[in-house]
């Protein structure tokens, strides 16, 4: 295996047009998995189990790689990023008790503001463009016509702690992720999937203990439907999606990569009211109208920004060694 630098040159460009696929297609349909999994699951217990079994089926298959084994302070990146993002997953899972799964979406199109705010105000960090504020807050604009007073559109309203809940766990995800391009990891993609799911599940199966949830759930009680769900989220939400995500971080820019978050409510929407039969509101069309517009404003000018700026960022990112193989191995 070769080595190869991260940044927009690392990857190869099938791998790197597949892995976008996978986070604008396949976790835009797991807003719906969700839905269907917390039927019969607690959100907590079900990120536990998901994460759990992910991380331990990546662990498997990155020592058969013969993956270079973890250091203690990569560990340390790991329980820190792993429990950041697997809260942010749990947190999806608990707002869908209250709001449909294609508001849920929509409103984690915050998280490319925070991610590119807490990319900006961390030392050494990259100032966002003017063009990319800009793109940032039309995508705001979406969410504040989607969750603001009944009055801004059809008078139909958003259930406010749902909606909050999202909002806190689109935070946790863009720390986590922020954390993660400027800490110690394994220099395998694989591993570092690994050790982050492990932990996060650890982290969440504490709290799912704190909030009761393990010592009511009744695994008897399980339905078909949210078994499949399950099985859905483990294998294409965490397996392929989620590793496809931190294979991005490395090769990508925080601007591009948070895009998903557009691209996502597109898919969760028109999946919702195609299976679940979630309501589309004139209100929800224009928000997601507007905040997918935002994506096109900042993939347009990143892909305009400078060469020698977009080296620089280049270089503060850690280099890597070995091909990404999860969707092909695991």
């Amino acid at each position: 295996m070769s080595e190869h630098t991260s940044g927009s040159a690392g990857g190869r460009p099938g791998l790197l047009i597949a892995a976008f696929i996978a986070i604008y297609v396949i976790w835009g349909s797991t807003y719906l998995g969700i839905r269907f999994a917390i039927e019969t699951i607690p959100p907590f217990v079900l990120s536990t189990i998901r994460f759990g079994l992910a991380g331990l089926i990546l662990l498997v298959v990155a020592i058969a790689r013969g993956d270079a084994r973890a250091t203690l302070a990569q560990w340390r990146t790991g329980a820190i990023v792993g429990s950041l993002l697997m809260l942010a997953n749990a947190l999806v899972g608990v707002a869908e008790k209250r709001i449909p799964s294609g508001i849920a979406a929509l409103l984690v199109a915050m998280t490319p503001l925070f991610m590119v705010l807490l990319e900006w105000a961390r030392p050494g960090g990259r100032r966002p463009t003017v063009w990319v504020g800009v793109g940032l807050l039309i995508g705001l604009a979406g969410v504040a016509a989607l969750v603001g007073p009944a009055s801004l559109g059809d008078g139909a309203r958003i259930d406010r702690i749902g909606a909050a809940t999202v909002i806190l766990g689109s935070l946790a995800w863009s720390s986590g992720s922020i954390y993660s391009r400027h800490a110690p990891r394994p220099p395998s993609s694989v591993m570092m999937s690994a050790i982050q799911m492990m932990v996060g599940a650890v982290f969440v199966g504490v709290i799912g203990l704190a909030t009761g949830e393990w010592s009511t759930w009744d695994p008897s009680a399980l339905s078909m439907r949210s078994v499949i769900a399950f099985v859905y989220l483990l294998v294409f939400g965490s397996l392929i999606g989620f590793s496809a995500f931190v294979y991005l971080l490395r090769v990508s820019t925080p601007a591009r990569v948070a895009t998903y978050a557009y691209v996502n409510p597109v898919v969760a929407v028109i999946l919702g009211w195609a299976i679940a039969g979630e309501a589309i509101s004139g209100r929800m069309l224009v928000a997601a109208a507007i905040i997918v517009g935002g994506v096109a404003l900042i993939t347009a000018a990143e892909s305009r920004a400078p060469q020698a700026d977009r080296a620089r960022v280049d270089d503060t990112l850690p280099r890597h060694t070995g091909d990404y193989r999860v969707t092909d191995r695991a």
